[in-house]
């Protein structure tokens, strides 16, 4: 008899089931609806991000607002983030600061983030590097590498926060454990120089080799110089020249004339003037005075290029602006001697002038105060006066 009583509990089981209808699952819109904050704030990242439904950014501000407005952090962010970019809304970075910082003070590290970046520039906030340090430590605190490298930097400057190198080293350690490439450099630039902490080539060596690896051309670059000199690595022109052709490659200009200066002296490389030259230009032309400097001299000499006293007089004036005192004694002589640029005397009194005062004390100092005397012997008391007050008004240059 079990097996008939089984059959007709079954049976009455099923006959209940047929008069039911299936529960219907409620949307995600639906409960965007009905005031849901995590499904509004799902809803208005399908808008800004054009997921299943048209781009809408301005849909996406409404979403992301009603959601934010009932305290969802991540709402809060992404809100910010629209009045910063202008997106769906007008652009406010006062908004924006207002968002992160609702988002921040909830623990959110992006928007911690994104409101410091904004003390730090003045942007919808009162400019205050001790507010972005606030922030940023914040994040920094939950591990987000971007913030310790920053965080890092204001130790390092002394902005915002007393400067301290072993601070700062403490923060660029934790993000270069991490694999931040330029938290990795610079922690490789602390050791490189003892700051902060004990002076150690070899550990230099093992942080930029770590960013070089990543393809960061300044530790490429940096890792190419303790080659060339031999600290903490084995001394290796081979080596030093193959990590500068990875850096100038990526148009990093201090790879660039390191390169340069190689092949003018045939370091590592056959003598090549030519080479010497395109390297040269090429950091010339992103600013590095010293490669200015050079290419004046290729110049001058004629070397990989055509002697040309007028490309000379260019390149040693771009480098001379920049405060490069080198520059400022050649190009003072070319106008004492009216070579490249028209003789003039009061130019050449005020380059020599300049020299003078930008060079350390010694031989090359010496050499341009005595320039400067002995033009000045042709001057008139006028000229003389002319050519100091503009050796006064003048400003370097910020490369």
């Amino acid at each position: 008899m079990k097996p008939v009583v089984l059959v007709t509990l079954l049976a009455i089981a099923l006959a209940g089931l047929a008069g039911c209808q299936t529960p219907r699952l409620e949307t995600g819109a639906e409960a965007a609806a009905r005031g849901d904050a995590p499904s509004q704030y799902r809803l208005g990242a399908l808008y800004a991000e054009g997921m299943g439904v048209s781009l809408d950014s301005k849909e996406a501000a409404k979403w992301y607002l009603l959601a934010a407005e009932q305290g969802y952090a991540d709402a809060q962010y992404a809100l910010g983030e629209l009045y910063a970019e202008g997106a769906g809304v007008e652009a406010d970075y006062a908004a924006a600061a207002e968002w992160y910082r609702r988002a921040g003070s909830q623990g959110h590290a992006d928007a911690q983030i994104r409101l410091g970046a904004l003390y730090e520039r003045g942007l919808g906030v009162e400019q205050s590097y001790a507010k972005a340090a606030t922030w940023w430590r914040k994040a920094a605190a939950q591990g987000r590498a971007e913030a310790q490298i920053t965080l890092g930097t204001l130790y390092e400057k002394g902005l915002g926060v007393p400067q301290n190198y072993t601070e700062a080293a403490a923060w660029w350690r934790q993000a270069a454990e991490q694999g931040h490439a330029e938290a990795q450099t610079n922690l490789g630039y602390l050791y490189s120089r003892g700051l902060g902490v004990k002076r150690d080539y070899g550990a230099a060596a093992d942080w930029w080799r770590k960013a070089a690896f990543q393809g960061l051309p300044a530790a490429q670059s940096n890792l190419g110089v303790l080659f060339e000199q031999g600290r903490g690595v084995r001394q290796s022109y081979a080596e030093a020249i193959r990590w500068w052709e990875l850096a100038a490659t990526q148009d990093y200009p201090d790879a660039q004339h390191n390169l340069a200066y190689m092949y003018a002296n045939g370091q590592g490389v056959p003598k090549d003037y030519g080479e010497a030259v395109k390297w040269w230009r090429l950091a010339a032309q992103r600013n590095l005075p010293i490669a200015q400097h050079y290419l004046a001299v290729m110049y001058s000499k004629g070397q990989g290029v055509p002697q040309s006293h007028a490309e000379a007089a260019k390149w040693y004036r771009l480098a001379a602006e920049f405060g490069r005192a080198e520059s400022q004694l050649a190009l003072g002589i070319l106008y004492r001697n009216g070579r490249g640029v028209p003789g003039n005397r009061v130019q050449a009194h005020k380059w020599f002038n300049l020299a003078a005062a930008h060079f350390p004390p010694g031989e090359d100092r010496a050499n341009a105060a005595a320039r400067r005397d002995r033009v000045a012997r042709g001057m008139t008391a006028g000229q003389i006066a002319k050519a100091q007050r503009l050796a006064r008004e003048w400003r370097p240059k910020t490369p």
